[in-house]
């Protein structure tokens, strides 16, 4: 079933709202004048510098039906300092089409000669679809993820499921937390280009009665591009283990995403 109109423009208002809390007055160049009731900017400011009516902006804010184009889009992101990916969230949540964004396809079978590549490489390797399901992996990420791609099951092994869901990701992943909040920030942004799939609207709403803390973290409106980086695990048999995350979109399957995780030397240990 496909995401009903109110509930994209109270997203909408809430999203607007929160990030409108989060700018200092004085980091727009506006005077901050007496005590605020509450944090962030006004309404009215933010209608001010990206150059719109108050009111169409208060509209916008309490979900009303109305039509906003990819002009006053642009301008309101630029008024509240929006990332790139927070940019694209805000064009989707609106019904309109950041030019900058990329199409998305209809999630198919992994190629052969795909699934072949992911199982060639040597570090650890997975491939996510658009609703982060692992569709292909290697031996090696199947050790590392244990609770996750060591799974012999059948069904879709899901990574926000796992995160948020898995005691065993709560053992293997250092700062559980605050990595949990970052891979929800990074998917809110992947998925900004197909909020009506009906499969990523049953995992949201799975996630949100299971989580609580998937319930409050969808609350807060965070909105990150994926990034590499540093990546640790307290692997139960292999002890710490050190990564540089890497994430590739395929030229001819944009649909998925593989991810590398390449082996960093494990921290010395400091002497006593």
């Amino acid at each position: 079933m496909a995401e009903r109109p109110e509930t994209r423009r109270r997203a909408l208002g809430d999203f607007l709202r929160t990030h409108r809390a989060r700018l200092a007055p004085g980091s727009l160049g506006l005077p901050t004048g007496a005590r605020r009731r509450t944090p962030g900017l006004r309404r009215e400011e933010v209608a001010q510098v990206a150059g719109i009516s108050a009111t169409w902006y208060a509209w916008l804010e309490q979900g009303r039906d109305v039509a906003a184009s990819p002009g006053a889009l642009a301008a309101l992101a630029g008024a509240l300092r929006l990332t790139p990916a927070e940019r694209a969230y805000l064009f989707e949540l609106a019904g309109r089409r950041d030019p900058a964004a990329a199409p998305v396809g209809e999630p198919m079978d992994v190629p052969a000669a795909i699934a072949a590549s992911v199982a060639a490489i040597t570090a650890p390797a997975y491939l996510l679809d658009r609703t982060w399901n692992a569709r292909a992996w290697n031996k090696p990420a199947a050790r590392l993820f244990v609770g996750w791609l060591d799974d012999t099951s059948d069904g879709p092994r899901n990574l926000l499921r796992y995160v948020f869901l898995s005691p065993v990701a709560r053992r293997v992943i250092p700062d559980w937390e605050d990595r949990a909040r970052r891979v929800l920030a990074e998917f809110r942004a992947d998925s900004s280009a197909h909020l009506e799939d009906s499969a990523l609207r049953a995992l949201v709403d799975d996630l949100h009665r299971r989580s609580p803390l998937f319930a409050r973290a969808w609350r807060e409106h965070t909105v990150v591009e994926r990034a590499g980086g540093a990546r640790s695990f307290d692997h139960p048999r292999d002890g710490r283990l050190v990564f540089e995350q890497v994430g590739f979109s395929l030229a001819s399957r944009p649909d998925f995403t593989l991810v590398i995780l390449v082996p960093q030397p494990k921290p010395k240990r400091a002497r006593r």
